[in-house]
């Protein structure tokens, strides 16, 4: 496979065969060595084989190999002739990131972070098939699809500023539950409210540097040793119904003889399957949104029983990593409307978007990258050079680079337990399976990943946070 060297974050794959575009890799070169040892390359290649792809398909700094698209794929399609593709968003429809900020210090809850997780865990379930503690129905559940965080604030699960500082502003518009199968529906209605296990994780962090003040200071970021909560899931059973739902529809409908990988399976844009698609999938995007929504809600409930006050915690955005937008960009001086898949990558808009809410408007949305279990995290702010060379988008994490099974192999989870409290990091958790299946030696570097973002110019460095406290499911 021929690689071709932009500059030292920018990788190309020329345009052959039935490719339709070349593939734009972001990365380092330490990183690219990564990507080549699994399906990644050969993943987006086939990615730029899809019908009305526009630009490039590219793989971003965190990127790995995934089902359909690689994780940490991003391409847009023009309206009439592209394509949407459940394997370019993923089975975790909107699986995202929520951020608090809090005036506390880590002073302040010092002795105290061990009560705060095991309060947390007593009001958000974690784990495989749990249930949450909010029990609905489905005219509920109904509610909860078409009108996502909004519903929620509505129900006394947080407050309005809280949907101002969300992506789609907490409801993705085009939702139909109708289009939603039984067993979506089953799987849904005992899940809404939880964490979910996996990569999924509820934090207590603390501030440890700033690099960007002012852009900082807008986020509400202030000073070293400032405690954050920082708020890992998706759309759970429901969202992971629906992909499996349209993966076999569009299969029997369309077949996969001329597909160049059969998990990208896909359907016309503007086909009544691929509208369905897209109307359901938005239904999973705003049940994502309702669940961060609520579990947000009880981590202020927990403060306030546990120190005393939640005053001050407000959120800094919330942002989505598995999902396809109808979204307007400039092509050569023209503002044309496409259909963007991002897998496992971020929104990264610059200045000036309507899309971004106004108290962020000019200087640009938030940007939210977690690192592995036990490693710094980050906040970034979205650039205007984003959206010319990456659609806007930029990593969502540090990227796997080690399978689940190989995890088992070689890490014990007592043992990354005792490293994690050997460094003054409380950790709670539902099984050492899942532990060491998240072991922090199984990511990329998180701090390698940022700095390419930051250095390409798809998303630039203002805080970097590192964990106190860690629920995983």
């Amino acid at each position: 496979m021929e690689l071709k060297k932009i500059n030292d974050f920018t990788w190309e794959i020329p345009r052959e065969g039935n490719m339709k575009v070349s593939v734009l890799i972001y990365t380092s070169s330490a990183l690219l060595e990564t990507v080549k040892r699994d399906r990644t390359l050969t993943q987006a290649k086939n990615v730029a084989c899809l019908d009305g792809i526009q630009r490039h398909s590219y793989v971003m700094p965190d990127g790995h190999q995934g089902y359909g698209f690689p994780i940490g794929g991003v391409a847009a399609f023009d309206m009439d002739k592209g394509i949407i593709s459940p394997g370019g968003v993923g089975y975790d429809i909107n699986c995202g990131v929520r951020l608090l900020k809090t005036e506390f210090t880590a002073k302040d809850i010092h002795g105290r972070c061990e009560a705060l997780l095991n309060q947390i865990s007593k009001e958000v379930p974690a784990g495989v098939g749990k249930g949450g503690i909010t029990r609905i129905s489905k005219n509920v559940l109904r509610e909860v699809c078409l009108r996502g965080a909004e519903w929620a604030v509505e129900n006394g699960y947080g407050e309005k500023d809280d949907l101002q500082k969300t992506e789609e502003y907490g409801k993705m518009s085009g939702a139909d539950f109708t289009l939603l199968s039984q067993r979506a529906v089953e799987r849904g209605i005992p899940q809404l409210g939880t964490l979910g296990a996996g990569n999924h994780f509820l934090e207590i962090q603390k501030v440890e540097k700033i690099y960007e003040k002012e852009t900082a200071a807008v986020f509400g970021i202030h000073s070293p040793e400032q405690i954050m909560v920082m708020i890992h899931c998706g759309s759970r059973g429901l969202g992971h119904q629906i992909a499996s739902d349209y993966i076999r529809q569009m299969e029997n409908f369309f077949g996969v003889e001329n597909l160049p990988d059969r998990e990208l399976i896909h359907a016309p844009i503007r086909s009544e399957l691929g509208r369905k698609y897209f109307k359901s999938m938005a239904a999973a995007v705003n049940f994502a949104f309702a669940n961060r929504q609520m579990i947000a809600h009880w981590v202020r409930n927990s403060f306030r029983k546990v120190v005393g006050t939640s005053g001050g915690m407000d959120q800094i955005y919330d942002v989505c990593h598995n999902v396809a937008k109808i979204e307007k960009h400039n092509i050569q001086g023209e503002i044309k409307t496409f259909c963007v898949h991002r897998k496992g990558a971020t929104r990264s808009f610059g200045p000036g978007r309507e899309d971004i809410p106004e108290v962020y408007r000019n200087i640009g949305q938030p940007v939210i990258i977690p690192g592995s279990m036990g490693t710094a995290s980050y906040i970034l702010v979205g650039t205007r050079e984003a959206e010319r060379l990456s659609f806007g988008s930029t990593a969502h994490g540090a990227g796997r680079m080690m399978s689940r099974h190989e995890a088992l192999k070689r890490f014990r989870g007592e043992k990354v337990k005792r490293d994690l409290e050997s460094r003054g990091i409380a950790l709670k958790f539902t099984g050492w399976k899942g532990v060491a299946e998240e072991a922090p030696g199984v990511y990329k570097d998180v701090n390698e990943v940022v700095r390419i973002s930051h250095r390409a110019g798809i998303g630039r460095l203002v805080a970097r946070v590192v964990p106190v406290g860690v629920i995983k499911g």
